[in-house]
C-alpha cells in the first residue's frame, strides 16, 4: 500500500490553482487563434483578439484571468492501492484556500445559500467528486467554474423515442437560450444517459478533456462534431454579438440507461476554461 500525506495533497493542489487560474492551457489558446481565423464577424474579431491579449498579459503578470475565479470543483481519483495519512476533503480544501489566498484570487463562496448568503471568505468548501480507481496513484483535476455559464447549465429528462436528434436539440435549446450571458465561444459538456445526477456529472467532467481531443467511442465522437457545427450554426459568436464562432468544442460522455430513460445534461464552459490535473 502507498503512502501519501494530506500535506502533499495540499501542496499540490494549491500550486495547480495558481498556474491554472492565471494563465489558459495551450489547446485553450489554439482553439482562440483558430476561432479568430475562422470568424468573419468584425466585433467577433475583436472581441477574440482581447480574450488572446488578455491571457497573455495574465500570463506574464501570474494575474487571475477572469474577475470570476469561480467555484473550485475538484476530482479526485484515488487508487486503490493508496493510502492517505490524513483526511482527503480537509486536505483538499486546505489547498484551495492557500490557492486562492496565494494568487490573490477573488472569495466568491457563500454560505446559508437561500438566506444570509455570508462570505467563507476563503472559496471553501470546494465540491470534490472522488472515484475509485486501479493503481496505487491520486489524481487531482482542478475546475475553476465561473457561474455566468455555470448558471446556464441544464438537465432534460428526454423521451427515449427523440433519439439522436433529440439530443442535439436540447443542446440547442439550451446555447440558443443561454445567449451572451455564458461569455461565448463556449465550450460544451454533454452526459448523455445513465440517471439524473450521473449525467450531470459526466457533462462537467467530459470539460477536462483536451480542446480537440474528440471521444475515443465512434458514435459519441460524431455527436461531438455535429453538435459543434450545428451550435455554431446558431449565429450567437463571441460574447453573444453575432458570428460563426459560438462554441469552440463538444466533449460528450454517454452510458448506457434505463429503458425508460434518455437523461441528457449540458454544462457550458466560458471561453476561459481554467482547469488542469496532478498526479501524485
Amino acid at each position: 500500500m502507498r503512502e501519501i500525506d494530506s500535506s502533499q495533497i495540499s501542496a499540490a493542489l494549491s500550486e495547480l490553482i495558481v498556474k491554472t487560474s492565471t494563465s489558459l492551457g495551450d489547446d485553450i489558446l489554439t482553439a482562440l487563434h483558430k476561432a479568430y481565423e475562422a470568424e468573419v464577424s468584425p466585433a467577433g474579431r475583436d472581441i477574440l483578439l482581447s480574450l488572446l491579449e488578455n491571457a497573455c498579459i495574465a500570463g506574464e503578470k501570474k494575474i487571475p484571468l477572469c474577475q470570476d475565479t469561480g467555484t473550485a470543483i475538484v476530482f479526485a481519483e484515488a487508487g486503490q492501492d493508496v493510502h492517505i495519512n490524513g483526511n482527503l476533503v480537509d486536505a483538499i480544501n486546505l489547498g484551495v484556500r492557500q490557492g486562492y489566498e496565494q494568487a490573490y484570487l477573488r472569495k466568491s463562496i457563500v454560505s446559508q445559500p437561500f438566506s444570509e448568503r455570508v462570505n467563507t471568505q476563503d472559496n471553501t468548501p470546494a465540491v470534490i467528486h472522488t472515484e475509485i480507481v486501479p493503481g496505487d496513484r491520486l489524481k487531482l483535476s482542478f475546475m475553476a467554474k465561473g457561474s455566468g455559464a455555470e448558471n446556464m447549465s441544464r438537465l432534460f429528462m428526454l423521451k427515449p423515442g427523440v433519439g439522436h436528434e433529440g439530443v442535439i436539440e436540447a443542446v440547442l435549446e439550451t446555447v440558443e437560450n443561454a445567449g451572451g450571458s455564458p461569455c461565448p465561444p463556449i465550450i460544451i459538456g454533454l452526459g448523455v444517459g445513465a440517471t439524473a445526477e450521473k449525467a450531470m456529472f459526466m457533462a462537467k467532467k467530459a470539460l477536462l478533456r483536451p480542446l480537440g481531443v474528440s471521444s475515443p467511442e465512434a458514435e459519441v465522437a460524431a455527436l461531438e462534431a455535429e453538435v459543434l457545427k450545428r451550435v455554431n450554426g446558431l449565429g450567437i459568436g463571441p460574447l453573444g454579438l453575432g458570428g460563426r464562432v459560438t462554441a469552440l468544442g463538444v466533449m460528450a460522455e454517454a452510458a448506457p440507461t434505463h429503458i425508460a430513460s434518455l437523461p441528457v445534461a449540458v454544462n457550458l464552459q466560458c471561453h476561459s476554461a481554467r482547469h488542469g490535473e496532478v498526479v501524485l
